[in-house]
């Protein structure tokens, strides 16, 4: 199991950056493909970014691909996701999560349904 913290939220102006950072602890964590997700009001939860345990591989929603970056330092036990670009429609709470299953080490983990463990969130609010 894995325990995670988010943080770096906040409110920004269109096309300003941010990076989040999620601390994790636990013993599982370098052995954990990780995940970044976010829900806006009155929407879904929905998929961001994901990377394998050991960050040679990397996935992001199209929505988000080209301005955002998720990373990990297994030795910091910690996962960020550099935020470049920021858009209104960018503005929601953003959970970082983990998949605490055994996995290989390029595995990405796309789905939601699949991550064992979640943060409680950080607020990341985009103005126009």
């Amino acid at each position: 199991q894995v325990q995670l913290v988010e943080s770096g939220g906040g409110l920004v102006q269109a096309g300003a950056s941010l990076r989040l950072s999620c601390a994790a602890s636990g013993r599982t964590f370098s052995s954990s493909p990780m995940g970044w997700f976010r829900q806006a009001p009155g929407k879904e939860r929905e998929f961001v970014a994901a990377i394998s345990r050991g960050g040679g591989r990397t996935y992001y929603a199209d929505s988000v691909k080209g301005r955002f970056t998720i990373s990990r330092d297994n030795a910091k036990n910690t996962v960020y996701l550099q935020m470049n670009s920021l858009k209104p429609e960018d503005t929601a709470i953003y959970y970082c999560a983990a998949d605490s299953d055994p996995s290989g080490i390029f595995t990405v983990t796309l789905s939601s349904d699949q991550y064992e463990d979640w943060g409680q969130g950080t607020q990341v609010t985009v103005s126009s």
